[in-house]
């Protein structure tokens, strides 16, 4: 094996009394693809920002081709050959692709070296493996595309390491394994490829070394084939979680809380048609763009339907605002937490009573602060979210955390129908597994809820029922002792229809 490109040494970074990494090292070598995993919080990110320069760490030391570097910034770390790109691309929309690729690079002469800039982001272009149009505008390219265009942007500075940190978390299927395909393709052509994904099936399709960190320690570094999935788990967590997508007892009874006919919004969906027991689990599954979440939107109120039928609680209700569902008993968790989840520059504290807050006024409109305190501080035991402060800042902690404290906020409202869009999206193992106890927990408690989800094993483990939708219309739904993965994706791509 070549020297390594790349090594972190002895690394430990603290914030305060809070220590994000300890005593880290790794080592990255030219041609590979190397995994990194851990839970949320293990001190992924605050590895990546110390390689990018963002972060410097408290004690030890980075090396670049075995010789002692400082990076003083992200200018600095690409400048040593040291990119990163994320989850959510950093394009600019108004931009064409060529435009987008050079936007780093100096804008003396740009329109006079259009022509040399254009056919340079073209073999870029071609060397991600990817057919794109240089001259189309950023704002219609898919999300892959825009992740295709941050690497031919970092490839054009002669990247030597490329950070991807869970690049395919927001992506279809079929988009993932693009950016997959890329990946190992750069790996190819020598650049060293840090990979970090929750998707462990990924690990095993392009990594040759995978290392586990877990509460800021490096925990093992293996090759691919000598690691296990249950054997990477326990690493990561500490603990046998055994299989997290295990199927749970149904709760379900005979109590109807919700009926749905006919439902439709004129141009995004239509006959969407089921009924919801007290004490059930009704998943619903589809490819990008089935509309389900649309369907979540109307039945919360956010976007009301335009045709058909709500029955809650047997009562027809008609739902035109978010207002009127949380009234009746409804919540809604997002897909986007950062965006309409939770108020990210606000104290876990503040953002647990968000959705109750005139509960905690007193007459004169004064807040309770230690009420929300004792409520908030009970939710932290109760759904094991790891902080040493509820007064912390919720976006300063890990997206698992931000989850936990999401799903506090609305289960604090006493929800008895809960809706919950894509709720383990881009969390570890382990906080997956809590996530999931706190469902089931809560529809064995007398709750009903919706799950939608794009994790087909989850589909299988969480529902008791399963709803599948393509292009804005009701496929069928499916028992789940009579689900497989196959059976619903024939549903979701067409290939066959249930009743």
């Amino acid at each position: 094996m070549a020297n390594p490109v790349l090594s972190l040494k002895n690394i430990s970074k603290n914030f305060g009394m809070t220590a994000a990494l300890a005593d880290m090292s790794i080592d990255l070598y030219p041609g590979e693809v190397h995994a990194i995993v851990g839970e949320n919080g293990a001190g992924k990110s605050t590895m990546i920002k110390i390689m990018t320069g963002v972060h410097q760490p408290s004690a030890g030391s980075l090396e670049i081709d075995s010789n002692a570097v400082s990076i003083s910034g992200t200018s600095a770390a690409r400048e040593q050959g040291v990119a990163a790109i994320y989850q959510e691309p950093m394009v600019f929309p108004d931009f064409d692709v060529t435009e987008n690729i050079f936007a780093s690079s100096t804008t003396e002469g740009w329109i006079q070296r259009r022509g040399k800039l254009r056919k340079k982001a073209l073999a870029l272009i071609e060397r991600v493996g990817m057919k794109l149009d240089v001259d189309r505008i950023a704002s219609g390219l898919t999300l892959a595309e825009q992740q295709a265009v941050e690497i031919a942007r970092a490839l054009s500075q002669d990247v030597r390491v490329l950070i991807m940190d869970e690049p395919t978390a927001s992506l279809s299927a079929h988009e993932a394994a693009q950016l997959r395909r890329i990946a190992t393709t750069l790996a190819e052509q020598g650049v060293a490829v840090v990979y970090i994904s929750h998707r462990l099936e990924e690990i095993f399709e392009i990594a040759h070394r995978v290392t586990v960190i877990r509460d800021g320690q490096h925990i093992s570094t293996k090759l691919v084939e000598d690691v296990t999935s249950d054997g990477m788990i326990a690493e990561m967590v500490g603990r046998e979680v055994g299989n997290y997508f295990a199927k749970a007892p149904t709760h379900a009874t005979d109590e109807t809380i919700l009926e749905v006919k006919d439902l439709a919004l004129e141009g995004v969906y239509r006959g969407i048609s089921f009924d919801l027991k007290v004490g059930e689990v009704l998943c619903m599954s589809g490819l990008i763009g089935a509309r389900r979440t649309d369907v979540a939107l109307s039945l919360f109120g956010i976007l009301p339907a335009s045709a058909g039928a709500i029955y809650y609680k047997g009562k027809p209700m008609e739902m035109k605002s978010a207002k009127q569902a949380m009234e009746a008993g409804i919540a809604y968790v997002s897909e986007d937490r950062r965006k309409f989840g939770l108020a990210m520059p606000m104290s876990i504290r503040e953002n647990t009573t968000l959705a109750t807050l005139a509960e905690f006024l007193s007459p004169r409109g004064i807040i309770n602060r230690c009420r929300e305190a004792e409520v908030t501080e009970a939710f932290r035991e109760r759904l094991n979210i790891r902080t040493p402060d509820i007064e912390i800042e919720v976006g300063m902690l890990s997206g698992g955390n931000q989850q936990k404290v999401m799903l506090a906020k609305w289960l604090n409202m006493k929800p008895d129908l809960l809706i919950l869009d894509e709720p383990t999206r881009g969390i570890d193992v382990g906080a997956k597994a809590e996530v999931h106890d706190l469902i089931r927990d809560f529809v064995a408690n007398g709750g009903a809820a919706i799950v939608i989800s794009s994790d087909l094993p989850e589909v299988l483990a969480m529902g008791d029922r399963i709803l599948v939708m393509r292009e804005g219309h009701q496929m069928g739904i499916i028992d789940n002792k009579d689900a497989s993965q196959e059976t619903i994706m024939a549903l979701a791509t067409g290939q066959t229809e249930a009743a």
